[in-house]
C-alpha cells in the first residue's frame, strides 16, 4: 500500500507560490534560515546598484533608431547630488531648454533614468513603440532623453517644446524584488509646479514579471486619448480598465 501523498501543511503555501514577495520564510531560531537571510542581502544589493547604476543613452538612442531623439540633463550635476537633491532633479538646466525646439506637439515622450537606469534600459523602447502605434494621427515631438532625472522634469521639458501632453517613461524605486520596474507618467498642460495629483500612473511595467508592454501601451493610449477629450489628466481622470483592449492601441 503506497504512502499518501505529502502535502504542504503551511496554511500560506499557496500565497508564497503566487508572489515573490516574502512570505512564509520560517525561522532558524530568532532568525532567518540561512537561505532567506542570502537572498534577501542580493535583493537588496540589486536594488542598491539599480539606483547607482548609469544610462547608457547612446544605446537607449540607437535602440529608439529611427526615431529622432534628443539628450537632456538635469540641473544635478551628477548622481551623487541627483540623490541628495530631489528638487534639482526636477528642474531642466539651462543649456538644454535653449537647445528644445519650440511647437504646437501634441505629445512629449520622456525617457529618464530615475531611480533606475536598467528598467528604462530594457523596457522603454518595447514598450514607446507599442504606445505610438496607436498615436498614428498625433503630432508627436522629438523623444527626449533624459539623465539624472525625476517626474516632474517633464513638466519643464513639456512646457519649453510646446507640447500639450508630457508622458514621462521613467525608473522606478527599486524593490527587494523588482530593481527594473518601469512608470509611466502622463501630465496634460505641462508647466513648472504641476503637483502628483494632476499626473496620471502606470506603474511595475516589467514584462515577463510585472504589467507587460502591451498592455502598458494600451492603457496610456487609452489614457492619451481620454485626457484629450476631457481636458484634465490626474484624479479627474478615471480609467476604464474593463474597456482597454491590449490589442486595439488606436481606440
Amino acid at each position: 500500500m503506497k504512502p499518501p501523498a505529502r502535502t504542504d501543511t503551511n496554511p500560506l503555501a499557496r500565497l508564497r507560490n503566487r508572489t515573490p514577495a516574502r512570505v512564509a520564510l520560517g525561522h532558524s531560531g530568532a532568525g532567518l534560515p540561512t537561505a532567506a537571510l542570502l537572498d534577501f542581502q542580493l535583493d537588496h544589493a540589486r536594488a542598491r546598484d539599480a539606483v547607482h547604476e548609469s544610462l547608457d543613452a547612446q544605446r537607449l538612442a540607437a535602440d529608439l533608431a529611427p526615431l529622432p531623439s534628443l539628450r537632456v540633463h538635469s540641473q544635478a550635476a551628477d548622481r551623487t547630488v541627483y540623490l541628495q537633491r530631489p528638487d534639482l532633479g526636477r528642474r531642466l538646466a539651462a543649456e538644454c531648454a535653449d537647445a528644445l525646439p519650440r511647437d504646437p506637439y501634441d505629445v512629449v515622450f520622456i525617457l529618464a533614468d530615475g531611480l533606475s537606469a536598467r528598467a528604462v534600459q530594457r523596457h522603454a523602447a518595447p514598450t514607446l513603440r507599442l504606445i505610438l502605434r496607436g498615436l498614428d494621427d498625433w503630432r508627436i515631438a522629438p523623444l527626449i532623453i533624459a539623465t539624472q532625472a525625476r517626474v516632474a522634469l517633464g513638466d519643464d521639458i513639456g512646457s519649453c517644446l510646446g507640447a500639450k501632453l508630457a508622458v514621462m517613461l521613467i525608473g522606478e524605486r527599486p524593490g527587494l524584488s523588482s530593481p527594473d520596474s518601469l512608470g509611466i507618467y502622463l501630465t496634460l498642460d505641462p508647466r513648472p509646479g504641476r503637483r502628483d495629483h494632476e499626473r496620471n500612473c502606470i506603474s511595475n511595467i516589467r514584462s515577463p514579471q510585472g504589467l507587460s508592454y502591451e498592455e502598458a501601451a494600451a492603457r496610456a493610449v487609452w489614457l492619451l486619448r481620454a485626457a484629450r477629450r476631457a481636458g484634465h489628466t490626474g484624479v479627474l481622470l478615471k480609467e476604464d480598465s474593463a474597456i482597454i483592449q491590449p490589442q486595439d492601441h488606436g481606440q
